[in-house]
């Protein structure tokens, strides 16, 4: 019992939101991880194999001649194809893969903000170097030729090496992650999104807000609320409910946080969803939105 209560505390770490609250996370261990990473290695190379089968179609007319052009063409398809699925996903909402989704994982920003696309374009980017780098030099000597067994053993190391570094360093992290300022962190699948669009809490109707107090905050915010929701701790909870009354101009009881927070949360999200629309993106609280200052509720 000691034993396993010192390793899952060993995987916990706090995650400081923008608004000074302390969530605490589970980091994901590396089987996780790499389950999630076989997982999108299958869906890409489903992918692929579609992709080759329609080019192999395609190029029944051309000559022999033509096949080498044609085959450093497929390379740079496929080598967009798996940056583009791994890019895309995580850049997204949910910060995860497909593969992630299903094992209940996601990528999040070592310093609490919001995960940038810059962020994610780093971590998946130096994924080529760690893994289907070595791997291309292996394929190329088994396949091609190209390449003599001191170079095959080269790859082999060289894979192994990148594939072992979350094992060394405490906080299960790729180079990726050490150079982009990130994390892979555990994200159990709750219902949370229907309950705050629909607004079913009595209280949360009875609280309005006006566009200057949306304007106060962006997406990352909006995303660490989500969070804050979802772990529905009572003091994290009182803690923000405060910490927005206070720059908005509002002042929720302690008992009305979640109700406060579930409204805020609710038309934010709309009121962001209509800038959107309009071609307005407030990535932060700190970016320049509406020139109107917060308001106090009646």
């Amino acid at each position: 019992m000691a034993t396993a209560r010192r390793a899952a505390l060993a995987t916990m770490r706090s995650l400081i939101t923008p608004e000074g609250v302390d969530l605490q996370i589970k980091l994901a261990d590396a089987g996780t991880r790499a389950a999630a990473f076989l997982l999108d290695v299958v869906f890409i190379a489903t992918a692929a194999i579609a992709v080759t089968i329609v080019a192999l179609f395609g190029v029944t007319g051309f000559g022999t001649d033509k096949l080498q052009p044609l085959f450093i063409v497929w390379i740079i398809a496929i080598f967009f194809l798996r940056n583009v699925y791994f890019i895309a996903f995580e850049a997204g909402r949910r910060a995860s893969t497909p593969g992630k989704r299903i094992i209940g994982i996601r990528v999040a920003s070592r310093n609490g903000a919001g995960l940038s696309v810059d962020q994610v374009i780093a971590r998946n980017l130096m994924r080529e170097i760690e893994v289907f780098l070595p791997l291309s030099i292996i394929a190329g000597r088994s396949g091609m030729g190209v390449a003599d067994t001191l170079t095959t053993v080269f790859g082999l190391v060289w894979a192994l090496l990148f594939a072992l570094f979350p094992l060394f360093n405490r906080d299960r992290l790729r180079i990726g992650d050490l150079l982009a300022g990130t994390w892979v962190v555990e994200a159990p699948k709750r219902t949370l999104m229907e309950d705050l669009s629909a607004r079913k809490d009595p209280v949360a109707r009875t609280f309005q807000f006006s566009h200057a107090q949306l304007d106060a905050y962006g997406i990352a915010e909006l995303h660490k609320l989500e969070e804050v929701l979802r772990r529905d701790d009572y003091f994290a909870l009182r803690a923000v409910a405060e910490t927005i009354g206070r720059k908005i101009g509002s002042t929720p009881q302690a008992h009305d946080a979640r109700p406060f927070l579930t409204a805020y949360y609710g038309d934010l999200r709309a009121h962001l969803e209509r800038k959107l629309l309009l071609g307005t993106r407030k990535a932060d609280k700190h970016a320049r939105g509406s020139n109107a200052g917060p308001t106090r509720l009646p």
